[in-house]
């Protein structure tokens, strides 16, 4: 979940490993070029790969990467991209990448390129972070990544300072009255306005076939005659418009923690508050369960998640200490609470930030929620949520009125107590946005692609388990191959599950696609 500036499946899952693990990169903008770029002439360029430096601000700054595990070092390099692959006059811009090659020169299949999600998250970044996870895979691949366009460093989104987007985080946005209303809808028509005057040339361009065009020029200058691919969360939406844009190109690709591309993004946010409530319900379930050795007060789920209502609603009158001079707010508390649901292993923040919220101290649910928004403990803000908001607003058509927002309400609340009004809220994001939106689903079916193999997580809260079901079928009989993990958190493959991660394995490496169906425990 983002925040509401743009309802959308999952922000990216490894903003809460952010706050965890040191961030890494490389940075090269480089959003000036306005010479003619088509994208045939720009593929027989030659990458120049280069010791990673520090990432940029828009990555998340932090060191340079430490060596991947295994040995070598990473290596970063820009590609130059068509800015608008139908208008070659517009110029170009570069994409910041990164690798580690593969360990088994002479057993190497080729590039396998990851995008972790977001829309937004920087890849340069997240790699290097979830490495340890991949290394199986690095013995034949060279693993990749990228900030997409607009993102990180790759002709970043950049909207307001971090000044302001402090305060554009902390504000209420589930208002209770028209003042609040009229509030709320005046910061938004600010924010896309600075994100106009400071990023008015990019904007068009961000959208997710953009950024699918991307990776079909990616693949061919690192020399593969086929895309290998491993998209997780947003990442599963840009690979389903890849796979229907280049079928043919297709190699062996995984999708896991699945966007549904059936969902418009009303229907994607209403599945949100699903999906989030069901992972809250679990965690309630699990707190229960362990009687006294639970901090929040509770006989039963409902006594659990009531203490939570109860919290956010006082929070919604009087903001409580977080960090500093930072106080903790009702909108911060709910984007906190959702970021420690993306994982099982964050349950215990989760736990313990709530109790001490409940006690006064705001400090760790404003850490969490600071890890959703990308801003670092200096203050400083990457562009996750500017990009975020750029790429959801040119992809989606929808724009909806306040009137029409009011009236989606109940169906939110109904579904969810704690995150109804947050998501319902959301669907404010696009309205004063510049750009108009491409779709309202995208197009995923890729008849005469290779097998996907498509991991959807029955206890997912970001991407709910019924998108895997809905992505396998859109891209088609014999090109989605459906695989179930029943667990908690988001995403599948490093959950821990050997089963998963094997069958995966084998599909990547040997080319042996797991039977359809196939449920890991």
């Amino acid at each position: 979940m983002e925040n509401p500036v743009a309802p959308r499946a999952a922000a990216l899952a490894t903003a809460t490993a952010a706050l965890l693990l040191a961030a890494t990169g490389c940075s090269d903008s480089g959003t000036k070029d306005s010479s003619p770029a088509t994208a045939a002439a720009l593929a027989s360029q030659k990458l120049s790969w280069q010791k990673c430096g520090a990432p940029s601000q828009a990555e998340g700054s932090g060191d340079a990467p430490s060596p991947p595990p295994g040995g070598g070092e990473w290596k970063c390099a820009t590609l130059r991209v068509p800015l608008d692959y139908d208008n070659p006059e517009a110029g170009s811009v570069k994409l910041a990448l990164i690798r580690a090659e593969a360990l088994d020169k002479d057993r190497r299949i080729g590039s396998l390129i990851f995008n972790f999600g977001g829309p937004g998250g920087s890849g340069v970044t997240t790699l290097p972070a979830a490495a340890g996870d991949y290394d199986k895979l690095r013995a034949r691949y060279d693993l990749v990544s990228f900030d997409p366009r607009g993102v990180g460093s790759s002709a970043p989104v950049q909207c307001e300072s971090d000044s302001q987007l402090d305060r554009y985080f902390a504000q209420d946005f589930t208002p209770d009255d028209a003042a609040e209303e009229k509030s709320l809808t005046d910061n938004m028509k600010s924010f896309a306005a600075t994100c106009q005057s400071n990023s008015g040339r990019v904007l068009p361009h961000v959208g997710t076939t953009g950024a699918a065009r991307d990776m079909d020029l990616m693949r061919q200058v690192l020399g593969d005659d086929k895309l290998y691919y491993f998209g997780i969360s947003y990442g599963t939406e840009l690979g389903g418009v890849y796979a229907h844009l280049f079928p043919k190109n297709v190699g062996r690709a995984v999708f896991d923690a699945v966007v549904d591309p059936t969902s418009t993004s009303e229907q994607g946010a209403l599945g949100q508050a699903k999906g989030f409530q069901l992972a809250l319900d679990n965690f309630a379930q699990d707190c229960v369960d362990r009687g006294d050795k639970c901090q929040l007060a509770g006989a039963n789920v409902k006594e659990v998640e009531d203490g939570i209502v109860k919290l956010l609603a006082g929070l919604d009158k009087q903001p409580i200490p977080g960090s500093g001079t930072r106080m903790l707010t009702q909108t911060e508390a709910t984007n906190g609470i959702a970021q420690a649901l993306y994982s099982k292993e964050y349950w215990q923040l989760l736990e313990q930030g709530v109790d001490e919220a409940q006690g006064g101290n705001g400090a760790l649910l404003l850490a969490l929620s600071d890890a959703m928004n990308g801003r670092a403990k200096d203050g400083t803000y990457s562009n996750i949520q500017a990009a975020n908001t750029a790429i959801n607003c040119a992809d989606f058509k929808d724009r909806y009125s306040l009137d029409r927002t009011k009236a989606k309400l109940p169906e939110f609340r109904k579904v969810s107590a704690v995150f109804g009004d947050f998501l319902g809220w959301g669907l404010l994001g696009c309205t004063a946005w510049p750009v108009p939106g491409q779709w309202s689903t995208p197009e995923v079916s890729a008849p005469g692609a290779a097998p996907i193999v498509v991991v959807g997580n029955t206890g997912d809260p970001a991407t709910p388990y019924e998108g895997a079901k809905h992505m396998a079928e859109k891209l088609g009989p014999g090109v989605g191959v459906e695989l179930t993990y029943k667990g908690q958190g988001h995403g599948a493959y490093n959950s821990g599950s050997k089963c998963v991660q094997d069958a995966v394995n084998t599909y990547l490496l040997d080319g042996r696609a797991p039977a359809a169906g196939t449920v890991c425990q």
